[in-house]
């Protein structure tokens, strides 16, 4: 493993790469309160036959957080990654996003066809598509941010694992659970603040109109404990050209936390097929 930060336009990129360099490179990207350590499982399963690159997107794990809201908007972060990709001399990678993580994949997608091999979207989806529901998330992530601001970030973390998004997770053992608490607690408030204030669903355009020019290989991941994204799943695969739906079975909204091995060998197996 080498693990490296990087300074992007003003801005300090905590990156890790692992696997040989010459190999298809898959670039992973979390989720939000998430990091480079959430793909631990995923990395150990797909390193032998990728070369692959984590990273900690803005204001998550090692990765500098600023106090500009700007800072962290969609076209900002797609920015970010186009030049750490030229300065890592990433040719064409695959890139498999979960949840935010995922919306910043896509975003980037959209915005350099030419320069990716493949897309695999975990438990995300391409925005909101009305400007009233864009408006009303907007507010719901602003008291969030103020949230964590006033009550402190252990505070916030408690109030965030109980949400009905991350039920299934009680159903992971002490350890894991204990692993995924700590690795929100490591957080720095302020960047996740104004990670919701920046890049939240309600703050990014909608992706939805984008989708039918999105002509490379897509793959969409759902847990079937995760109603809400399977149903936004369907209604993408409506509009992607080149795509196929996996849905894993007694999994939630992070499947590579809750069946990791199912995860990675549903990508080989798909990234095998499409060679």
């Amino acid at each position: 493993m080498r693990a490296e930060k990087y300074g992007i336009r003003g801005v300090k990129m905590h990156v890790e790469q692992y696997g040989q360099d010459q190999s298809p490179t898959i670039v992973l990207l979390h989720g939000f309160t998430g990091s480079t350590s959430t793909w631990t499982e995923t990395i150990r399963l797909l390193s032998s036959t990728y070369h692959v690159v984590a990273i900690d997107l803005l204001g998550h794990g090692r990765s500098e957080a600023p106090v500009e809201i700007s800072r962290y908007r969609m076209e900002q972060q797609i920015k970010d990654l186009h030049e750490l990709f030229a300065i890592l001399q990433l040719a064409c990678p695959i890139i498999l996003g979960y949840s935010m993580g995922g919306r910043v994949a896509l975003a980037y997608t959209v915005t350099y066809p030419s320069q990716v091999a493949g897309l695999i979207l975990e438990s995300s989806s391409p925005g909101l598509r009305s400007e009233e529901e864009q408006k009303t998330r907007r507010l719901a992530d602003a008291k969030l941010a103020e949230r964590i601001e006033q009550e402190g970030l252990e505070s916030f973390i408690d109030f965030w694992q109980e949400i009905p998004l991350f039920h299934s997770q009680k159903n992971l053992s002490d350890e894991q659970r204990q692993a995924v608490r700590q690795e929100r607690l490591s957080q720095k408030a302020i960047g996740l603040a104004n990670s919701l204030r920046g890049i939240g669903t309600g703050s990014q355009r909608s992706y939805w109109e984008d989708l039918e020019q999105v002509k490379l290989p897509v793959l969409l991941m759902t847990g079937s404990e995760d109603p809400k994204f399977v149903e936004i799943a369907h209604k993408m695969k409506q509009y992607l050209p080149f795509v196929r739906h996996e849905m894993i079975k007694d999994a939630g909204h992070a499947i590579h936390v809750e069946k990791p091995r199912q995860f990675a060998t549903m990508i080989k197996s798909y990234l095998k097929a499409q060679n």
